[in-house]
């Protein structure tokens, strides 16, 4: 990545300006401004992260670059987290989003700000930008929205397609921990630790608030800018990542806005395309800069022109829980192409075959499958290099395990571009059940590539509003919708379509295993002719701010091991990622975080499963030492989802704050 230093506007940067919100609470922003007396439009970064040492390392690299091109880059801590003032109280809540509009207001009174402003974000900054763009507030002209979700029960780390992920939890013990440090006794002074405390003891129990919110209900549609997307008026750059958890937004907005709408998505990870892996990394920083200058400063660039969406079409590789690029090529498409048309395969037999013909087929229990998944959103706590991969293994553990139905070997090459979708006419053995439908590539020496995937709570077949039971050995008709790719199919491989009713960890497991008798079905397959003419894409190479100084002081950890113990059965997946500590030069801030998560579950017995996440995170200054310890557990009995959580922090080896959460929780 290039490094750039000369900018067309000297930086000054301010690292503590305090923004009053109308009940006077003070929002601590780290503000770049260019060096002039001319207005000009502020770009707004607002996230629970921490500025000084949270989001440091990515911050440098980007908000610098923007302001010495003429914007004022405002990067803010929401409250209760931080530098900021305040209480925290949930993710994405009424108060967040009001502070946000406040913001806005803020930004444009100010002299130095030419009324105009845009919001940037990846994942919870992705989320907020597009809500509070929602609530309309009229200086919003713009956002560039990466990594996000239009939908937060359907497609967001709680749920997905109903189903309660194993990673529901697990994000409340990263919030629980995140939230748990002090602000920089060096930023606010003297009042620090009596902030933090008033902090501590008023954590709010995510992980029961999460669990108990088991359908789509007014809880999730809050933040959900599905709801109306008309209300959306800034112009919305959306960016993602194939190799990311929030692959369908992009197609979302593009398809449902009535602004201005870019899509962008490569085989990215849960990070900012100019340094997420894998390659190819393209210059963000400069689509960014375009975005801004047409919808913030009104200059007449083009972005209007460029193509609907813009996709990495992979190419098929061999399977890998890693890549340092993923080949493939830029295709464009209109709004109207985002999935191609369809071509039509249906379940006969063990075939994905071109003439109809009945299933008879039975997706059988099997709680082991699901180990080659990879993690929900691939984002190593690790530097690049270091850390154990966290893509999709090779399917073929979790394929033996699936109801699995094949094409021949394919003669011609076959883009698969969209949605793929499964329609099954089936019946169950018990009222409640699910279902995962996997598209894999099969090569021709029978290692088999995760393309695509997708997962339904069978009782949510009809919508996420309600439950519904299903009939006992009656058939009913269902359709389980994919996520979004965009991958190339050579001659001589097959597809594989591979359905089973449990992924464990991905999916939280029914209380009951239920065997699904297939009548028929039929795979719907998104399938891009290459056209006449193909538009041209191509990005320049990425560049970047300075990147901050700092020192190592200790070095990285990461591992994942799977054990199964014979005699138990009991199949146990353990992930360990420690960033090791590391000084900022410049702020002489010590920071660093370790992650345990543990997973285990027992053949045949679904109510044996149970996960555990433990984070520790450090924050040092000279002889100065915070620790946080924060741990998250939870277990089901059959009826109830049993979780458990605890908070303890120390400053300088003695505890400060101490406290036990422990929750029933009704499984519905």
């Amino acid at each position: 990545m290039q490094t750039v230093e000369d900018f067309p506007y000297q930086v000054n940067e301010h690292p503590h300006v305090q923004i009053p919100m109308p009940d006077g609470t003070l929002l601590s922003a780290r503000i770049w401004r260019p060096e002039t007396d001319e207005p000009l439009p502020a770009i707004l970064e607002f996230l629970p992260y921490r500025k000084r040492d949270g989001t440091a390392e990515r911050d440098a690299l980007t908000h610098p670059y923007m302001a010495g091109h003429g914007y004022v880059c405002v990067r803010v801590d929401m409250r209760g987290c931080g530098d900021s003032e305040g209480l925290f109280d949930d993710e994405y809540s009424p108060q967040e989003l009001a502070d946000g509009v406040s913001l806005i207001e803020w930004l444009a009174a100010q002299e130095w700000c030419s009324g105009s402003v845009g919001m940037v974000g990846i994942s919870w900054g992705g989320f907020n930008g597009l809500q509070i763009a929602a609530l309309a507030p009229e200086a919003l002209k713009a956002v560039v929205s990466i990594c996000s979700t239009t939908d937060r029960f359907a497609d967001d780390i709680h749920y997905k397609g109903g189903v309660m992920l194993g990673e529901n939890t697990g994000w409340a013990a990263t919030v629980l921990g995140w939230f748990a440090l002090p602000p920089d006794p060096e930023i606010v002074g003297e009042s620090w630790r009596e902030v933090w405390l008033e902090r501590l003891q008023n954590t709010p129990f995510l992980a029961e608030k999460w669990v108990q919110e088991q359908a789509r209900n007014g809880y999730w549609k809050h933040g959900s800018v599905c709801e109306d997307y008309s209300a959306i008026k800034a112009a919305v750059l959306s960016v993602g990542g194939w190799h990311d958890g929030y692959r369908n937004t992009i197609a979302h907005l593009v398809e449902n806005l009535d602004a201005p709408v870019k899509g962008l998505i490569g085989p990215w990870i849960h990070k900012y395309p100019h340094f997420a892996a894998p390659g190819p990394q393209i210059d963000f920083l400069g689509e960014m800069l375009r975005w801004w200058d047409r919808w913030l400063k009104g200059i007449d660039n083009g972005v209007e022109v460029l193509p609907d969406m813009r996709r990495w079409l992979m190419d098929s590789v061999p399977p890998a829980t890693i890549y340092d690029d993923r080949p493939g090529r830029w295709i464009a498409d209109s709004a109207e192409d985002i999935n191609a048309p369809a071509e039509s395969f249906f379940l006969t037999g063990k075939s994905l075959s071109e003439t109809e013909g009945p299933a008879e087929r039975i997706v059988a229990p099997a709680l082991f499958c699901g180990q080659a998944t990879g993690e929900y959103f691939p984002v190593s706590l690790a530097p690049a290099g270091t850390a154990p991969g966290e893509l999709p293994a090779d399917q073929r553990e979790d394929d033996a395990l699936s109801c699995c139905f094949e094409t021949e070997v394919i003669t011609a090459s076959r883009a698969i571009v969209g949605a793929p979708s499964v329609r099954l006419k089936l019946s169950a053995d018990k009222p409640k059940a699910q279902l995962i439908a996997r598209l894999c590539d099969v090569h021709p020496d029978g290692q088999s590539t995760l393309i695509t995937h997708g997962v339904l709570n069978l009782r949510h077949r009809d919508g996420h509003e309600a439950f519904v039971d299903l009939p006992i050995n009656q058939p009913v008709d269902v359709t389980l919708t994919l996520d979004h790719c965009a991958y190339q199919l050579p001659p001589g491989h097959q597809l594989r379509l591979a359905l089973s009713s449990s992924y464990w960890p991905y999916v939280w497991p029914e209380a009951e295993t239920a065997v699904l008798t297939l009548q028929s079905g039929a795979l719907s397959l998104p399938v891009r002719e290459e056209p006449a003419e193909e538009t041209s894409v191509s990005f320049d190479p990425p560049k970047a701010a300075k990147p901050r100084r700092t020192r190592q002081v200790s070095a990285p950890e990461n591992k994942k091991t799977v054990a199964k113990d014979v005699g138990s059965q009991q199949l146990t997946l353990e992930i360990v990622g420690d960033t090791g500590l590391t000084e900022d030069l410049d702020t002489g801030l010590i920071s660093g975080a370790r992650v345990q998560e543990r997973f285990s579950i027992v053949e045949r017995d679904p109510n044996s499963a149970e996960n555990h996440f433990t984070w520790r995170r450090t924050m040092a200054r000279g002889d100065w030492k915070v620790e946080i310890f924060a741990d998250v557990s939870m277990r089901t009995d059959g009826q109830n989802f049993l979780i458990t959580a605890d908070l303890k922090t120390s400053e300088n080896g003695a505890e400060v704050f101490a406290k036990h959460w422990e929750s029933t929780v009704p499984r519905l």
